[in-house]
């Protein structure tokens, strides 16, 4: 038997238009319908996938909002910003309940490992901070290098977290005992791994840099990379997987998102302004809910898209 190529389609469903300025991350909300973004007008905005309407302001910080964390166990939101605070807010109460200010530059990126009940940050100083969620107090901070932190994964089986940095490496750690595992070398140096992504298969790490190249890393066998992939034009700035694991998407600094196939990494489609109607300007993060499995996508031009994909598998 062979199986034909996966064909798959797009369809841009809502367009939801209110922040002033570029917006940096998308974050799943308590239910599925509803999702938060942070932009550079310093707002925090939940939106409603299935009204298709803003439903309110949730912070208003005093610097640009770049890295959002939802943690649904305590019903609070983490907003990491561009002068390296961190709000705490309190959504059952509405109100901010704590700012941590370890950090003095941006923060990029936030994750919460509930298995350790904590929260690991990406900042532009180079160092990755750990804190408790339990009272908010500081574990560890790891001066990994001179460069930005941008992004931070957990692989859960293996009890490890990589972490993409702007000296091109990819830095794998034991997130039990903090311990330097190794470091992998693929992309450009001094551009910065901007998306680092565990494969949910637990058998590949994916990592997309400013080099726009898309490194596939096979884990079974010490990370080696097995796929280097010219798979835009720019930076790659985010990397997600689809709700039933069949696919991932990338978007990019080239204004384009693309769908691939999660088993062979082949390209399967590229969403653009002229085809679809898609971003003007770069597109900074994506959220692949699933809710209607809808792809979520965001950029420099306010603009917050929301795409429909339909796939056809014949055999």
């Amino acid at each position: 038997m062979i199986t034909a190529p996966t064909k798959i389609q797009v369809e841009k469903t809502g367009q939801f238009i209110g922040h002033g300025g570029a917006i940096f991350t998308l974050e799943p909300a308590s239910r599925a319908p509803l999702f938060y973004s942070g932009s550079s007008d310093n707002l925090v905005v939940e939106w409603n996938l299935e009204e298709q309407h803003q439903n309110k302001v949730v912070a208003k910080i005093p610097a640009k909002a770049l890295a959002l964390k939802y943690v649904p166990d305590r019903n609070i939101l983490l907003v990491g910003q561009s002068v390296g605070g961190i709000h705490v807010i309190d959504l059952n109460k509405n109100e901010e309940i704590k700012l941590l200010q370890l950090h003095r530059e941006s923060v990029y990126d936030i994750q919460y490992l509930s298995e350790q009940e904590s929260f690991w940050v990406a900042a532009g100083d180079g160092t990755v901070s750990i804190w408790s969620i339990n009272d908010f107090s500081l574990i560890t901070a790891l001066k990994l290098c001179d460069k930005k932190i941008r992004s931070i994964h957990f692989n859960n089986v293996l009890k490890e977290a990589a972490i993409g940095c702007g000296d091109g490496t990819i830095r794998i750690f034991d997130f039990e005992t903090f311990e330097e595992k190794k470091i992998l070398k693929g992309h450009l140096d001094d551009f910065s791994v901007n998306a680092a992504c565990y494969h949910p298969n637990g058998k590949y790490l994916l990592s997309g840099s400013r080099d726009a190249y898309l490194n596939v890393w096979d884990i079974e066998n010490d990370y080696a990379l097995i796929r280097h992939i010219p798979a835009h034009k720019y930076a790659i700035y985010s990397v997600v997987f689809s709700p039933d694991k069949k696919f991932f998407a990338t978007g990019s600094r080239d204004k384009t998102i693309k769908i691939w196939d999660a088993e062979n990494f082949e390209m399967l489609l590229r969403i653009d302004k002229m085809q679809h109607e898609g971003h003007s300007h770069s597109v900074n993060k994506l959220l692949w809910i699933d809710f209607n499995n809808y792809l979520v996508s965001t950029g420099d031009d306010k603009a917050i898209m929301v795409w429909k994909m339909t796939n056809d598998i014949s055999t």
